[in-house]
């Protein structure tokens, strides 16, 4: 189970997927729905998966049904299968596989670990998933995104990716970026969204 406590920097030791893995987690508990954009290697799916529990629900996404074949091994490794979905799409197709509000997003952007490099997320189907994803968010719920920026392509979908973020409705949306200062100018970032929650 997450413990909830205030970010570690030192903890993480500048590891970009545990800081957005703490970002979601602290709203997140048993019964709610999560959402992982980019399945990859199926670490941030069973990340979600075991945060909310039986009772709650987990949508996995990935154009490579290699990387949902990864994941649902990981799953079935700790007995997590049962409330993950696992969905052979790209994430900026979501709102025809999600009908109700989520509480969490995460994006792990570029390629998958150890597979095709050639077969990379990209600027306009991220913003587009980021915009639905922006869309689903309930009051209090949060997204993050790992933002890579090393390889071929990676520039123009960074760029795309922190525009959009910038230019949220501040009085909807709280917007972090945060950056490793001491590490090469290839080191990713990562945007925190949080949905402003309604008042009483």
């Amino acid at each position: 189970m997450y413990n909830k406590r205030p970010v570690n920097f030192a903890g993480v030791r500048g590891n970009a997927v545990l800081l957005a893995q703490q970002f979601v987690g602290e709203v997140l508990h048993k019964g709610c729905v999560a959402v992982d954009a980019t399945a990859g290697n199926g670490y941030d799916t069973l990340f979600l998966a075991n945060i909310v529990g039986e009772s709650g629900r987990v949508y996995a996404f990935d154009i490579q049904q290699a990387a949902l074949d990864i994941t649902a091994r990981r799953l079935k490794q700790f007995g997590l299968e049962n409330n993950v979905k696992l969905i052979h799409d790209g994430h900026e197709n979501m709102n025809l596989h999600i009908d109700s509000p989520v509480d969490a997003c995460t994006f792990n952007l570029g390629y998958l670990p150890g597979g095709d490099h050639n077969s990379i997320t990209g600027p306009s189907t991220t913003v587009k998933a980021l915009q639905i994803a922006l869309d689903l968010l309930k009051p209090g719920g949060r997204i993050s995104l790992v933002v890579y920026t090393g390889h071929p392509g990676a520039g123009e979908e960074s760029r795309a990716v922190e525009e959009m973020a910038a230019q949220l409705n501040p009085s909807l949306f709280g917007v972090l970026k945060v950056t490793f200062i001491n590490r090469s100018l290839s080191a990713p970032f990562l945007i925190f969204i949080e949905r402003v929650k309604k008042e009483k």
